[in-house]
């Protein structure tokens, strides 16, 4: 194979939980809609992402496909983002089977909701594995074969399991204190697995498209496309590919139009393709690439923050009470039948409410504020609980009325002051 590079861009946006007060609990259901009297509203951020981002990113791609016979690309879409523009922007799921119909986009398997599911409940995971795969299966008649976890959180146990359900493929952080001397440039087999292969973030310099490139003080800057390519081919060297992955978002919403976003990757895709080299879909890459070794990874890693683990949304003693009531409320809620409140308990799973609940200093508490809707991360939690209780508070007129709310339920209640 040629020295190659594998694009995966992750499309997302979340419901996010309005100023929903102590005094909405009981009388209104409406966790979501609207944010009175700002610009904080879902449907007003997916329309501007979508001008900005989704609907010039989309005809980059389509452009580039047309023009080079040799590029590719993976993206992975959330479930929450497919809800939002089915009702309000269809034309945005119309472009992206376009570009699947070119038959050089693969389409990466993930939980419906972007949720952390994994480490809380096996079976709602599961569930919401099929939700994502059943829903892809309907708009774009593709089984996924690839699979990534929320956030890329990763451990031997999550690739144990996709092994297992039979993903050929799965993606996950190049990081360096795992890694040690091993580079993130090779495919390598997850250890305990039988058939599935790792592939991993080169977080280098993904993050130098993603989060850099539009940073004047940066000693790089600006970015251009043969300096760019020198890096990747140095980064490869004697590998096999470099992994670039990040969010479809950083095209035209993080990294601004006016920036040089959309031109720059335009050229470094033409640039790359005309020097003789080539771009993977994910599975592709693991369909042609020996494994270079095993790589175990015990504890878990993503690819946020510094610490590069799960503290960006379990980090502090709020991110882990509002999971801690979430996930209690499992059982009750899957037994109420109650399809709205499914739909409502599971759009809280979405880790990015937890995520605006980090309460880190410095360039990390910075990112987490600049996507934050909220003045702080304890508003954030104070809107989130409530919307908890009044959930609460529906699963107990549920089963109270059918007389099957048990008694370990109500203790659990008065325990959590719920």
């Amino acid at each position: 194979m040629k020295k190659g590079v594998a694009v995966y861009l992750h499309v997302h946006q979340p419901y996010r939980v309005r100023p929903y007060s102590i005094f909405d609990i009981g009388e209104s259901h409406n966790y979501f809609d609207v944010f009175d009297d700002t610009d904080v509203n879902d449907e007003k951020i997916l329309l501007k992402v979508a001008d900005k981002s989704y609907r010039p990113m989309i005809s980059l791609l389509r452009t580039l496909l047309d023009k080079h016979e040799d590029f590719r690309v993976s993206l992975s879409i959330s479930g929450d983002f497919i809800d939002q523009a089915e009702r309000w922007a269809p034309d945005l799921i119309d472009g992206f089977k376009e570009l699947f119909d070119t038959g050089r986009v693969e389409f990466v398997a993930e939980t419906y909701h972007h949720s952390l599911a994994f480490f809380f409940s096996r079976s709602e995971f599961e569930a919401q594995v099929d939700m994502q795969r059943n829903k892809v299966k309907e708009l774009f008649g593709v089984t996924p074969r690839a699979f990534r976890n929320t956030e890329l959180a990763y451990n031997d146990e999550v690739a144990k399991w996709a092994d297992d359900a039979g993903y050929k493929v799965i993606l996950a952080e190049g990081w360096d204190k795992v890694l040690g001397w091993q580079s993130p440039n090779y495919l390598y087999r997850p250890a305990n697995t039988e058939n599935i292969k790792l592939l991993l973030k080169n977080y280098k310099l993904s993050d130098d498209m993603a989060f850099r490139f539009g940073d004047t003080n940066w000693s790089e800057f600006p970015l251009t496309s043969d300096k760019y390519i020198e890096w990747v081919r140095a980064s490869i060297g004697d590998g096999q590919i470099a992994n670039l992955f990040m969010d479809f978002e950083t095209f035209g919403e993080h990294q601004w139009e006016d920036k040089g976003i959309f031109s720059f990757f335009e050229q470094f895709v033409g640039d790359w393709i005309g020097h003789g080299n080539a771009f993977y879909t994910v599975s592709e890459a693991a369909e042609n690439l020996d494994s270079a070794g095993e790589i175990s990874m015990p504890d878990t890693v993503t690819w946020a923050d510094t610490e590069r683990d799960l503290t960006a949304w379990l980090g502090n003693s709020m991110q882990q009470e509002a999971a801690r009531h979430l996930y209690a409320l499992e059982k009750d809620v899957m037994r109420s039948n109650d399809t709205e409140l499914i739909r409502d308990w599971r759009y809280l799973q979405t880790s990015d409410h937890l995520y605006y609940m980090c309460t880190k200093w410095m360039n990390d508490g910075d990112i987490h504020a600049y996507f934050s809707p909220y003045d702080s991360p304890y508003n954030a939690f104070l809107y989130y609980m409530n919307a908890i209780r009044d959930v609460r508070l529906r699963v107990m007129q549920h089963h109270r009325l059918g007389g099957v709310y048990g008694h370990e339920n109500i203790a659990r209640e008065e325990a959590y002051g719920v």
